[in-house]
């Protein structure tokens, strides 16, 4: 048998020992574990009491739960969250889809409004529901100079029921749909280019491409954006506290905004426990129900045998 050579001795040197991929897990682990895991047991458990948030919680076994099941308040709160997500995919989805794919090209004058569109990317939401409030101010905003300019008779749209939620879908999706376009210029950016060539060739025009070629590709992307935007729809919370604090009315008064008044109005943090641990479950099942659904789960490359 040989000794081994100077070069192989370099190379075993080289090689990891143990497992380093466990010992790299942890710090992210520990992480979740205890701003996110530890978190939600908590509440979990708080869902199980009677508490005002001032003494020692008491025990109250299922009472909340059996409350949260039949209480019309958290019906119509899980009602107008699910219309919220509903509206706010269905208007975004296109929009950053179209947006993302155009922003794709190499032209510079593209890269410069890309940079200007994704600025309200950088903005907090606060900030973002700060400054709309003002614009939709019925008596000193901009919606009052368009109410007067087309002689309008009401430019109150967060006193209207129908105008107020639309005004919240709309504020979230000017400041959530560059993300979703960054999703999907990404995704764009990844399809060869071959493809087109061959489309051009054969005859197919720039709606037959899209249609045949990017969305196809953009599957798991459309999936990935979905996702993400479903379940943050689910929890909007900071857009609807500024713009209308759930009204009129509860015309507004989404699951979110219904666990921050019962807990730190009404202070019965028991029952909002329980509102809060009904959210985490119904936005996990409902992205769950979308993962497989669509497939992702088995997601593959749409780029094998290329």
């Amino acid at each position: 048998m040989h000794p081994p050579t100077p070069t192989g001795r370099r190379e075993r040197a080289r090689r990891p020992t143990g497992r380093p991929g466990i010992s790299w897990a942890i710090p992210g682990v520990a992480f979740f574990a205890f701003f996110a895991a530890a978190p939600m047991f908590l509440v979990a458990f708080l869902s199980l009491t009677s508490w005002d948030g001032l003494g020692s919680p008491a025990w109250a076994g299922t009472d909340n739960w059996t409350r949260l099941w039949s209480d019309p308040g958290m019906r119509t709160a899980l009602w107008l969250s699910l219309l919220l997500t509903a509206f706010s995919w269905l208007f975004q989805t296109p929009i950053a889809l179209l947006l993302g794919v155009w922003a794709a090209g190499r032209q510079k004058s593209r890269a410069m409004l890309s940079a200007v569109f994704f600025l309200p990317l950088l903005a907090s939401s606060v900030a973002l529901a700060l400054v709309w409030r003002s614009i939709l101010d019925p008596n000193f905003g901009l919606a009052a100079d368009v109410a007067r300019w087309f002689d309008l008779s009401d430019a109150n749209v967060l006193g209207s029921e129908r105008g107020a939620l639309a005004a919240i879908a709309f504020v979230a999706a000017w400041q959530f749909i560059p993300f979703h376009t960054l999703l999907y210029q990404g995704g764009a950016r990844q399809i060869p280019k071959s493809l087109y060539d061959a489309a051009s060739i054969d005859g197919a025009g720039t709606v037959r491409q899209f249609f045949q070629i990017t969305l196809p590709q953009l599957k798991n992307t459309v999936v990935t954006s979905s996702v993400l935007m479903v379940v943050g729809a689910l929890t909007y919370f900071d857009t609807v506290l500024i713009l209308t604090r759930g009204g009129p009315g509860d015309a507004t008064s989404i699951v979110p905004y219904l666990m921050y008044e019962t807990g730190f109005q009404a202070f019965d943090l028991g029952y909002a426990s329980a509102i809060a641990t009904a959210l985490v479950v119904t936005a996990t099942g409902v992205s769950l129900l979308m993962v497989r659904l669509t497939g992702f789960s088995r997601m593959r490359s749409t780029r094998e045998g290329m």
